[in-house]
């Protein structure tokens, strides 16, 4: 990556200095009624209508995904920040983004990047260009996505990494600058869990670009199934700590699976983090699985932050 690492590795000591000192005490964020649902990582015919929207939230969808890897090859190669389109477009089309935005005023729609798949191999966060074309080429292809599709903001959701921490730090904090400064976008999520050697790259990323990043969408139901919601409310508790004065949002998944957080033990759990004044949000993994169960939980989780007060 030439000087770009060179800058790079310069620069990782005193991030990690920075993202390793937790402060002496955590601010809750406060209650909240933000709920946001990921769609079209599946390609199963889910469409934004299919999912309830209560009116007494703030909505977001996010699109699963866009990918800086190539659409034109197999397996699929990574691109240098050139981001192309890996949700179902063919069903979340402009058209339908429009259309529920119209239909629903507390709608807003944006896009994860990455993902942890493209065509089942890892999709790694890769930088052979160095930071600054990095950049450019993402601001170029992402802004183009974006106003195309008539999004809202974008979440980074990179899950394996072939640079080093604060190469991804600076690559994804310039990007959300830019896409900010520009008016391209109006708001910008992380999605960590707690894995160790990830949790290293969002928390260099917040230590340096934090104060640009709105929400952290915390994948709480990674954890496992065996997971109560005590241990769920200590393990927030924690990322209060990783992520000092950020809005997490709780979360869980409603696929059809024994291996992540329970969606009951989950709801406990954002119960007690509400009557603590602590649930600034839910999101959701995913609208697609949530099909076969009629949305159910997408009700739920709505009708308890629509009960949220403090906003």
């Amino acid at each position: 990556m030439g000087s770009s690492k060179l800058i790079a590795a310069a620069l990782l000591p005193a991030l990690l200095a920075l993202h390793l000192q937790a402060p002496t005490m955590a601010t809750a964020a406060g209650n909240s009624n933000l709920f946001r649902d990921y769609i079209g990582a599946l390609y199963n015919g889910v469409t934004f209508m299919d999912v309830p929207v209560d009116p007494r939230v703030r909505f977001d969808y996010i699109l699963a995904f866009v990918i800086d890897y190539t659409t034109a090859t197999e397996p699929p190669t990574p691109t240098n920040g050139r981001f192309n389109v890996f949700w179902q477009d063919t069903v979340l089309t402009p058209a339908a983004i429009a259309e529920v935005k119209r239909r629903n005023p507390n709608v807003r729609v944006g896009v994860s990047l990455g993902g942890a798949t493209v065509s089942g191999s890892p999709v790694f966060f890769n930088v052979t260009c160095g930071i600054d074309a990095w950049v450019r080429n993402a601001v170029e292809s992402l802004t183009g996505i974006i106003q195309r599709y008539g999004l809202d903001g974008i979440d980074i959701d990179y899950e394996e990494f072939q640079v080093d921490p604060a190469t991804f730090a600076e690559c994804a904090g310039r990007l959300v600058a830019a896409l900010k400064s520009s008016g391209v976008i109006r708001f910008a999520s992380i999605a960590p869990y707690g894995k160790a050697d990830v949790q290293r790259y969002y928390r260099t990323l917040w230590a340096a670009h934090g104060h640009a990043i709105d929400y952290v969408n915390f994948q709480f139901y990674a954890y496992g199934a065996s997971t109560t919601a005590e241990k769920y409310v200590s393990l927030f508790d924690e990322q209060m700590f990783n992520y000092p004065g950020a809005n997490i949002l709780a979360s869980f998944s409603t696929a059809a699976t024994n291996t992540t957080v329970p969606v009951g033990t989950a709801l406990s759990a954002c119960q007690t983090l509400q009557s603590q004044g602590k649930l600034y949000g839910i999101f959701l993994w995913a609208a697609d699985h949530s099909r076969n169960q009629g949305f159910k939980y997408e009700t739920q989780a709505q009708a308890l932050l629509a009960n949220a007060t403090g906003y």
